[in-house]
């Protein structure tokens, strides 16, 4: 009896950790996602510029960096919880002072910190699902997070459209401080902690450098935790560019634009579910190489489209859904892998993992603004990520080489 009961509880288990931590891993992606609609506003609002107005999406993404490297530390020497529960904290106090800020360098100051904050979440996420899981299992879960994550493309936008119609952008920003009160308490009742006193980090400052110097060393670990940032460069590209691309050059309304983000949210979701399933059966490296290969395939068709206009806008939109579902291919299967080299220092390597995700999509979405903010600039960028990613998994890791696939496995 006992064996024909474990498998649904372990089911059920399973099912209340990813929804609680895909819901706290969603909270940065919901954070940039409610607010995209409302960015010609808030450009027009405060007498700003377009490329400066998105400045406020990616600069998250450089905090959120900078954040990851120092709550990962944190997070192994004190433990998940603490950490996590002061970031939830600062993003609820960091929400308001936004829906407050008087013009876009007060708001684009306070989303750096806001980043910085909300990378106890993500950070806090990765780690747990390292203590509890490990090799494939872990990237099933992952999987899920990541099909949790890819709603808030579906449901962010319309909630803030609905918002900023009703209101104004600015109670966008209440909004999201009532989701981080709601996650607080969740947390606080539910959610148990997962790294006992006995295996937590001691030392202080030179024990936290010498962590970041061994994971620095691992060629292997270093490449893989570099291609969930190229892949996130490939989709906020997308991210900060689509709502000036589809709102002011196709001439999309809001609703239009939101249910254009939705479309684009099912293709993440969907590669997520398929992944989930895959890694059942196929080691997760292999799906790594394979995925990025057709993604590569689809990014050349998208940016001769956008050069062409070949197929308009239907065929630009159908080309990039392609790319952006295989982007969540990418992410889950790569953090895997370079987690499994590194439980010992799970939350430092989900740092380094965060910190080069968050930081390489920083630094490379805003170059589609500085380029001239149009369909082929997009493309352009998201283009060139891609073949980063492409290359560092080639000449970095033994992926595409005879038999070497073994050793990432």
């Amino acid at each position: 009896m006992p064996e024909k009961t474990a498998a649904p509880q372990r089911a059920r288990s399973s099912f209340r950790w990813v929804v609680m931590l895909g819901a706290l891993a969603a909270i940065p992606a919901f954070t940039v996602d409610m607010y995209l609609p409302s960015l010609p506003e808030v450009a027009a609002d405060l007498g700003s510029t377009s490329s400066f107005a998105a400045l406020s999406v990616s600069i998250m993404l450089v905090g959120g960096a900078a954040g990851q490297l120092v709550i990962g530390p944190l997070s192994d020497r004190f433990g998940r919880r603490r950490p996590l529960m002061i970031g939830l904290g600062m993003h609820v106090v960091i929400s308001l002072l936004c829906a407050l800020a008087p013009n876009m360098t007060v708001l684009v100051g306070l989303r750096l910190l806001q980043g910085f904050f909300n990378a106890a979440c993500g950070v806090a996420a990765m780690a747990i699902v390292r203590d509890r899981f490990v090799g494939s299992e872990a990237a099933r879960i992952l999987s899920r997070l990541m099909l949790i994550i890819g709603i808030a493309p579906l449901l962010a936008p319309t909630f803030g459209s609905a918002v900023a119609e009703v209101a104004s952008w600015r109670w966008v920003f209440g909004f999201l401080a009532l989701i981080g009160v709601t996650m607080g308490v969740i947390v606080w009742r539910f959610l148990p902690e997962t790294h006992p006193v006995q295996r937590r980090a001691t030392g202080g400052a030179r024990s936290v450098a010498g962590g970041y110097a061994h994971l620095l060393r691992d060629r292997h670990f270093m490449a893989l935790a570099l291609l969930p940032g190229l892949g996130m460069a490939v989709l906020m590209s997308y991210v900060v560019t689509s709502p000036f691309v589809f709102q002011e050059v196709y001439g999309l309304s809001h609703g239009q634009f939101s249910l254009l983000f939705a479309l684009n949210g099912v293709g993440l979701v969907a590669s997520a579910q398929l992944n989930a399933a895959l890694v059942r059966r196929v080691a997760p490296i292999r799906i790594l190489r394979t995925a990025l290969v057709l993604q590569g395939f689809f990014a050349v068709v998208l940016l001769v489209v956008a050069v062409t206009g070949a197929g308009g806008l239907v065929g630009l939109l159908v080309a990039l859904w392609c790319v952006l579902a295989f982007t969540g291919l990418v992410p889950a299967n790569a953090s895997a892998i370079a987690l499994s080299r590194h439980g010992e220092r799970a939350g430092t390597a989900a740092a380094v993992i965060g910190a080069v995700q968050s930081g390489v999509a920083g630094l490379v979405s805003p170059l589609a603004g500085a380029l001239g903010g149009g369909a082929v600039a997009m493309t352009a960028v998201m283009l060139a990520a891609w073949t980063c990613a492409f290359l560092v998994l080639s000449l970095a890791t033994p992926a595409f080489r005879r038999g070497g696939w073994v050793q990432l496995a």
